[in-house]
């Protein structure tokens, strides 16, 4: 039965990381030009592609994250931008190869805590809760209910009024059964300002928003 429970759950996680993975909250304005591309070409890829010329293109965004931070191994930013590309990578392929991805990920995200915390607008926060509450917990991943809400919540604290911050909270209320709270706080993610140079992103997230609070709101009416 647990070899069962474990493949199931393996193959879950590709959709659900899919899904959900965190866009950094500051706008291209805030960002270094290098940056801001990788920024645009994950909106493109995530949003614009999909089966495998869209794993190929993550895959090749992942090594250019990596060049990226060995260039800027002080910048918390690049760090987060990789976890968040291989993350979002874990969602297209799936399996094994999905869990190696979300781990290195995690890892990532806990570096740039240490680094700058209140880095993208606690991003490495936010990013880390949707891991935990997405991923499989033991004996196959490290997913966690009480550390993701305890990470959401402090990317809350950083960033209150964030797309992102409050888009994450609110799923994982849905995922809690926690209806009408999650309506409320996925209210207030389309309430969010837009994040200029991040209009693709920001009209992903806006889709998946919606998607979510139609969920909630049909089971407060059932």
């Amino acid at each position: 039965m647990k070899k069962t429970s474990s493949l199931i759950a393996l193959s879950l996680l590709s959709a659900s990381l899919l899904l959900g993975s965190v866009q950094a909250e500051s706008s291209l304005s805030a960002v270094p030009s290098e940056l801001s591309q990788i920024q645009q070409q994950w909106a493109s890829v995530k949003y614009q592609q999909s089966g495998k010329p869209q794993q190929q293109a993550f895959a090749e965004l992942v090594s250019a994250a990596q060049a990226a931070v060995k260039a800027h191994p002080d910048d918390a930013r690049y760090l987060i931008w990789e976890g968040i590309i291989r993350a979002t990578y874990a969602g297209s392929v799936g399996g094994l190869d999905a869990l190696s991805e979300v781990k290195t990920a995690k890892k990532l995200f806990e570096q740039a805590l240490k680094q700058d915390e209140k880095a993208l607008d606690g991003s490495a926060y936010t990013s880390l809760g949707s891991l935990y509450y997405q991923v499989p917990g033991w004996p196959v991943g490290f997913g966690s209910d009480k550390k993701a809400r305890e990470y959401l919540l402090k990317g809350l604290e950083v960033n209150p009024d964030g797309i992102d911050s409050n888009y994450f909270y609110g799923d994982f209320l849905l995922q809690q059964k926690e209806y009408k709270a999650a309506v409320a706080v996925l209210e207030k993610a389309l309430l969010a300002p837009p994040r200029p140079g991040r209009e693709d992103a920001d009209a992903g997230r806006r889709q998946e928003i919606e998607l979510a609070l139609s969920k909630a709101r049909s089971k407060i009416k059932s």
